[in-house]
Parts: C-alpha cells; structure tokens; sequence
C-alpha cells in the first residue's frame, strides 16, 4: 500500500511562494511518476503539474505554467512544488499522486495512489 503526505501549505499574500512537498512510501518511489492536482471549493480536480520517474521530464497545466515547478528527490521518496508568484485564484487543496506507470500524464486515471491534500490560501 502506498501513502503519500503533503505538507507545506498554508496562508500566503498575493504574489508570496510557497514549497509544498510530499514523502511516498510503500513501494519503489523511483520507478513511478509523481504529479500534482488541486480542487477549490465548488470547483472539480485540476491538473497542476506531473514529473517522471527520472526527473527529466515535467509537464504543467496551463494556468500554473512559468510560476510552479515540480521536482523529486528519489533518495528522500519525496516530490516537491515550488509555486511563485501566487495568486488568489490559486487558492485549492493540492493533491499529490502517485503514478500508475513511469511516465508522467495529465490525466487523474493515470494515478493509482492519492495523499489527503494541503491546504493553500492566497490572499488577495
């Protein structure tokens, strides 16, 4: 069984950063991608961001594109997110995944594990 914890989100200004991360265990972590999703209230999942096995490759949903990044450290079974220059409407629970196969995909149905999410606030 896979568990995955969030951690790292929080209240931040408008135009603030914010590092969210998230440790796996319970399976090879290095052999699976990893990617991020986020839900506002009212509103269905959205992708955010996906990395492969490796590392060298990544991929973002247009509306975080150019601010965040997605990076892991397989040593630590960790992925990270670096979100800069924040906005309002980035306000959600952010999700992290664990992929179902090396590569990573925008798609939810690509994912097979699920953390319980971090809450980030950005205010305006």
């Amino acid at each position: 069984q896979v568990q995955l914890v969030e951690s790292g989100g929080g209240l931040v200004q408008a135009g603030g950063s914010l590092r969210l991360s998230c440790a796996a265990s319970g399976r090879t972590f290095s052999r699976y991608s990893m990617g991020w999703f986020r839900q506002a209230p009212g509103k269905g999942r959205e992708f955010v961001a996906t990395i492969n096995w490796s590392g060298e490759s990544t991929y973002y949903g247009e509306s975080v594109r150019g601010r965040f990044t997605i990076s892991r450290d397989n040593a630590k079974n960790t992925v990270y997110l670096q979100m800069n220059s924040l906005k309002p409407e980035d306000t959600a629970n952010y999700y992290c995944a664990a992929g179902k196969y090396d590569y990573g995909t925008a798609f939810a149905a690509g994912y097979g594990y699920w953390g319980q999410g971090t809450q980030v606030t950005v205010s305006s």
